[in-house]
């Protein structure tokens, strides 16, 4: 786990926004909630920041934050390989991935297990409200609040621009829309449930419940649908401990939690959650544990010790992209 002394430390120097095009002149830069990309000639920079979303909103920033996801994803791409192929290409500085250009589908791809969340767009959130029919499937009565679904369910939603919210959506909707071709579909359909399926197997191994996650999607140039962004991060995924969850669910408790729920629930205990802005400020005692969270999951799900990278990140970033000679 990290060191006091160094997290206190981190919390004054985290990587915030990243631009490139000093190293990349005639890169297209796209800046996203949590990565920055720079694309040109086929191939993309990702750097992974410390910024933290939910609600659709960018709230802060968390230490180690960046370095926990890109790394993390990186050991999933790699384990998934021969499940689903990714845009995944090599991971040359702890914040950064470089991958394959693809075009991504216009509609990200939910896999929940579990009837829970505490956004507005969440399953449990709509079937607290009465609502039966989540997305196109329907929800029998009686079902409460963190139990797992009979079976998992496939809740795309669209993608919002910048600032806007993403809302769910049906397989009929989508295909109606003509937001993506039903043969596409289809195919993104079965890699999501291949990827869950085998992301739920892995985390049980380690004590560990998957209870839902986000996967992106795009073709590639070949024309091959491709993993994309991240995948099982706790940016992208809710873990729960398998230890205790029956007994905290006999207790009408809320399970033990390994993931950024920790700080949407902060904020939803704030009051808030993503209807006004600007957003309440991060408190740093709460950015410190959210650190501690990220750090944990990274060495509960992959077994090995996180190794913080303390240079300062924008030289360092720079430093490492210049000695790979240009795009690998």
């Amino acid at each position: 786990m990290l060191d006091e002394t160094l997290l206190a430390a981190q919390l004054g120097r985290c990587l915030d926004e990243v631009d490139l095009r000093d190293v990349f002149p005639t890169a297209v830069r796209y800046a996203g909630k949590v990565r920055d990309n720079f694309s040109l000639d086929g191939k993309r920079v990702i750097v992974v920041s410390d910024r933290i979303s939910a609600f659709d909103v960018v709230l802060g920033t968390i230490p180690f934050k960046g370095q926990v996801l890109n790394q993390l994803a990186a050991w999933w791409f790699r384990e998934s390989a021969a499940i689903a192929p990714s845009h995944f290409v090599a991971a040359p500085d702890p914040n950064v991935t470089v991958a394959r250009e693809c075009t991504p589908l216009p509609v990200e791809l939910v896999m929940r297990g579990y009837l829970t969340g505490v956004t507005s767009t969440s399953i449990w959130q709509h079937y607290a409200a009465g609502e039966r029919v989540y997305c196109g499937h329907r929800l029998p009565e009686g079902l409460t609040k963190n139990q797992p679904l009979a079976e998992p369910l496939l809740t795309p939603t669209t993608k919002a621009e910048k600032g806007g919210h993403d809302a769910p959506v049906s397989r009929a909707e989508i295909l109606e829309r003509g937001l993506v071709s039903e043969e596409t579909f289809a195919a993104a359909e079965k890699m999501s449930l291949d990827l869950f399926r085998f992301g739920q197997a892995r985390a049980r191994e380690r004590g560990l419940l998957l209870v839902d996650t986000k996967y992106e999607m795009g073709i590639d140039r070949d024309g091959t649908l491709c993993l994309i962004d991240e995948i099982h991060t706790p940016d992208s995924s809710r873990y729960w401990y398998a230890a205790d969850y029956e007994e905290r669910m006999h207790k009408g408790e809320d399970p033990r939690a390994l993931d950024k729920e920790y700080v949407r629930r902060w904020y939803a205990n704030q009051g808030y959650r993503g209807e006004t802005m600007p957003p309440p400020p991060l408190d740093d005692v709460v950015r410190a544990e959210a650190a501690r969270r990220y750090v944990e999951a990274y060495e509960t799900i992959t077994g090995r010790a996180f190794v913080p990278n303390t240079d300062e990140p924008q030289a360092r970033i720079r430093r490492n992209l210049s000695q790979l000679g240009g795009w690998p």
